[in-house]
């Protein structure tokens, strides 16, 4: 590398001697795993910790203090949910209230035409059924599915995700993520293993 090309790297945020063509590889991440969920708290504190923002914790069951650590925000389901709800069971009620009261009204036994005791089945059965169908479709759009291809699956080691390993992986997009540094931090939190995931 030139002086000029190396003045250009160091410039650029590249340690000296490191070459910018090996650091822009295409790369995900870098992947850390673990035997315990125990463990796979401890690194993710000690991430967060040392000024890592941008890294995602897999197990094989849901690990609350891992996503505390992550600092997940709360989930935004329920208030999709309410919505969902809430203007199924308004379509459910002026619905009847326009079929009965407006576009065929019929006097059954002298009873008003907006008689809203009867409508209260038809509107909890729409408040239910837009309720969950709300639930779902906010579900699949909030989780990015669906997703079937993820830079984490080019990792071997990643198939026992759902079986008994712990996994956490500092991806790319960090600010303070340089692929030596990631990987020599991950390496004093005594992992199994320590991977790049690539793109």
């Amino acid at each position: 590398m030139s002086d000029v090309t190396r003045a250009e790297a160091v410039a650029a945020g590249y340690a000296d001697g490191e070459d910018p063509v090996e650091a822009q590889r295409e790369v995900y991440g870098v992947m850390a795993e673990f035997d315990t969920a125990d463990a796979l708290i401890a690194a993710t504190r000690r991430a967060r910790e040392a000024g890592y923002t941008r890294m995602d914790g897999y197990s094989p069951y849901p690990v609350g203090e891992v996503a505390d650590e992550l600092g997940f925000p709360r989930s935004e389901i329920g208030a999709i949910m309410f919505i969902g709800g809430l203007c199924g069971a308004t379509f459910g009620f002026l619905m009847q209230y326009y079929l009965n009261g407006i576009d065929y009204p019929l006097n059954v036994s002298g009873k008003p035409f907006f008689s809203w005791p009867q409508f209260i089945p038809i509107t909890w059965e729409l408040l239910v059924l837009t309720a969950s169908l709300s639930g779902v479709i906010g579900l699949f759009a909030l989780c990015g599915l669906p997703q079937p291809y993820h830079p984490v699956f080019n990792v071997p080691q990643f198939a026992r995700a759902t079986r008994d390993r712990f996994f956490l992986v500092i991806e790319a997009v960090d600010p303070k993520f340089h692929t030596t540094d990631v990987t020599a931090f991950l390496n004093t939190l005594s992992p199994l293993s320590v991977a790049e995931v690539p793109a």
